[in-house]
């Protein structure tokens, strides 16, 4: 099994967990072929792909609410072959009733502000020992996730990683923003 680089990925104008983000975050979830799992506002996809790659015995449920992005998904699924992935649009409080799974590992990259509920309903769908993995930009977001997966009795970390490249001839390191990596497993 190989990563996807981030050139390889259609990627429109919508947000993409980057590759070394999505690396990390993606070995966070512990995955197996066989796993169920479930990425909440998927952006581009490329979480999903590269799950739908790795869990190929298994199942990966994508939700995303941007038309721009579903569109970019749709795109990135084909060029994948990812007969695995399902797509779901909407808000993901609202669709929550329709998705009926119980998923292995629940990545959440995007919560359009509404990180408490979202965990709260959607850790009801995931199975004991599954994990949880969340990427955040911002503190006041990781700090409220954390508690609200504290309170609900799962095994927290958070790590927080910054990724710089270099650009141009004189190989000037370009940072990208820092990113929280919290990592919780459902006891």
């Amino acid at each position: 099994m190989r990563y996807i680089k981030d050139k390889e990925f259609i990627r429109g104008n919508c947000p993409m967990t980057k590759e070394e983000v999505r690396i990390l975050s993606i070995s966070k979830m512990n995955l197996d072929s066989d796993y169920v799992v479930l990425d909440v506002g998927a952006g581009s996809g490329s979480i999903s792909i590269q799950c739908s790659k790795i869990c190929k015995n298994g199942r990966v449920i994508a939700i995303e609410k941007d038309k721009d992005a579903l569109e970019v998904i749709l795109k990135n699924k084909e060029k994948f072959n990812c007969n695995n992935l399902k797509i779901i649009e909407g808000e993901a409080i609202c669709v929550e009733e329709n998705v009926n799974e119980m998923f292995d590992s629940i990545f959440i990259g995007g919560s359009g502000g509404n990180i408490e509920s979202i965990i709260e309903k959607y850790s009801l769908k995931l199975r004991k020992n599954g994990s949880m993995v969340l990427n955040f930009i911002t503190i006041n977001n990781v700090y409220r996730a954390m508690e609200v997966l504290k309170r609900l009795n799962f095994t927290v970390e958070c790590t927080q990683i910054a990724i710089s490249k270099t650009k141009g001839k004189s190989y000037m390191l370009m940072a990208n923003n820092p990113i929280f990596i919290v990592s919780a497993i459902k006891n």
